[in-house]
């Protein structure tokens, strides 16, 4: 082995070396995020392959979720799809667009959060001012720096914006909203594309009704391991027979299902199939014997 082929070598040997020792939970927590990447993924999906409808009117600064493709007819024994509604905040904290830039910091930190979201008299969204838009204020103010003629436009517009002293000054405009009626896969993939921890849910004309945090998608798109049980067994009840179903035994651990008992060879295959299928099991170990 030459010098560079043994620098090579060490240089692959050591990307393969964690940083950090690995913490107890760090497995549990990669897979946790990769089911949820994956339900983000099925909504990318679902949405890469649905033909563009005619928009709804909506006001100007607003962005809600495209609309999605027609509900596919779902069996008795499939849950229905969570929407925004069903796991957003209600009432939503927002800023009069004529507040001073000292009493959003106030907001802010009374609220416990990064950003808040921008109303007008009638309640309609038109931007969000965020910690980030304060900062660049302040340091303004502190440190008198200015753009120079020929500066970068980002500068210049962020400079353009700590020039202002209320929310409709300092705010991001048109804000990033979803539509309560819309899945949480659709919301979540909005807001992995968006990099935001909350958005804004307001109704079809625009006006605030809540807000919705990233970890709520989160803890909604990946379900505990009770309920892909619960799932679990209505599956086992809608593809065998009750004198089946009855020596058929589930466990689910971190979203891998065990299988064990007795059942016909036929109903065997189908129920491992489907069993598979379910959203949110990583693994289906098949410990069923043959009747």
């Amino acid at each position: 082995m030459n010098e560079h082929e043994n620098f090579s070598t060490e240089a692959e040997a050591r990307q393969d070396v964690p940083s950090r020792p690995q913490s107890p939970g760090e497995t549990a927590r990669r897979d946790t995020l990769l089911r949820y990447l994956g339900a983000v993924a099925t909504a990318a999906a679902k949405h890469a392959g649905t033909q563009a409808q005619a928009p709804t009117t909506l006001p100007s600064g607003t962005r809600p979720v495209p609309p999605s493709a027609p509900p596919t007819p779902r069996s008795a024994s499939e849950p229905a799809l969570p929407l925004v509604r069903d796991v957003m905040d209600v009432p939503a904290a927002s800023l009069r667009e004529d507040l001073p830039y000292r009493d959003i910091a106030r907001s802010l930190a009374r609220e416990h959060v990064g950003a808040l979201p921008v109303v007008d008299a009638e309640d309609h969204v038109i931007g969000v001012v965020s910690e980030s838009d304060l900062l660049a204020k302040v340091a303004f103010e502190a440190s008198g720096h200015r753009p120079g003629p020929i500066g970068r436009l980002r500068e210049r517009r962020i400079h353009g914006k700590a020039r202002g002293d209320s929310a409709a000054d300092l705010m991001t405009s048109p804000a990033i909203t979803v539509l309560p009626g819309a899945t949480v896969a659709e919301a979540g993939w909005l807001a992995a594309l968006s990099r935001l921890k909350r958005m804004p849910v307001t109704d079809r004309d625009g006006r605030l009704v809540g807000v919705v945090r990233r970890d709520a998608l989160l803890q909604s798109l990946i379900r505990d391991d009770a309920g892909i049980r619960t799932e679990v067994e209505a599956t086992i009840a809608a593809c065998c027979p009750p004198g089946d179903r009855e020596n058929v035994e589930v466990a689910v651990r971190d979203g891998i299902v065990e299988l064990t008992g007795r059942m016909p060879p036929a109903a065997l295959a189908r129920l491992v199939a489907e069993v598979e299928e379910i959203s949110d099991v990583v693994e289906v170990k098949n410990l069923l014997t043959a009747a």
